[in-house]
């Protein structure tokens, strides 16, 4: 199936690396005017913004702390009037700051649920009326296997992502009279610089939790999210989409 997204409008957080740049990458090379932010890597994003447009894309990029509120609605709104409309609003800026409970800092934890999970409603909030406004428009929120399985050494982390979970379900049915949908995607193990860090022990052991006995490439998790933000998926609302290979049955 070839998904064509000429003249959509798109947002992404968080898209200058891992996930976030397969994702930006997808739609764009789907046809798509993308949009995305980034907190710090201006490199990256100036190199990825010179790529895209290299190839045809027409690109927003907006620098600046996910966890602000203020900072997420200049970006949707900036994108509305600049493009006339938001059609797909792909949530996947995140952090993580390990420890045990025990040792875990305040800090650690208000970090964590900011980035990760306070993102998806400043984003979510945002995208809101515009998109009930136009009665359509798909908001895909990257979750984790973590979120569904817990992790120890992972309080902060699990919490937000189990959070973005209950968040989409009921955004899904708030706006489900307006032709707007909202969905999951749920990664496992996938190879980015986040995972990059794990040491040959800790990936071996992981990778022997999954069926397909390989990781995930951020491909693959743009796949999924190219699908849930088409047309071919505008039944489909309130999911949770696991692209884990098969590590959360």
């Amino acid at each position: 199936m070839t998904l064509d997204f000429t003249g959509k409008n798109v947002l992404v957080t968080g898209g200058t690396r891992g996930i976030g740049r397969a994702i930006v990458e997808a739609f764009a090379n789907a046809g798509a005017n993308v949009a995305f932010t980034y907190r710090s890597s201006t490199d990256e994003a100036d190199a990825l913004k010179q790529q895209l447009e290299a190839a045809g894309t027409t690109v927003l990029v907006f620098q600046g702390d996910a966890a602000d509120f203020d900072a997420a609605t200049e970006a949707v709104n900036t994108v509305v009037k600049t493009w006339g409309s938001l059609d797909v609003l792909v949530n996947n800026a995140g952090v993580t700051r390990d420890n045990l409970m025990l040792r875990m800092s305040e800090d650690d934890w208000d970090a964590v649920i900011g980035t990760n999970l306070k993102s998806v409603f400043n984003y979510g909030k945002a995208a809101y009326r515009p998109m009930m406004k136009q009665r359509s428009g798909a908001i895909i929120n990257i979750s984790s296997v973590v979120g569904v399985t817990g992790n120890p050494g992972q309080t902060n982390y699990a919490a937000s992502k189990a959070g973005i979970i209950g968040f989409t379900k009921s955004l899904a049915k708030e706006l489900g009279s307006r032709g707007v949908t909202a969905n999951v995607v749920a990664p496992g193990y996938v190879e980015t610089d986040m995972t990059a860090v794990l040491s040959d022990a800790a990936r071996d052991a992981m990778l022997g939790m999954v069926p397909l006995k390989r990781p995930a490439s951020p491909t693959d998790i743009a796949n999924a999210v190219l699908f849930l933000g088409s047309d071919a998926a505008s039944y489909i609302s309130g999911h949770v989409l696991h692209v884990d290979g098969g590590l959360a049955m």
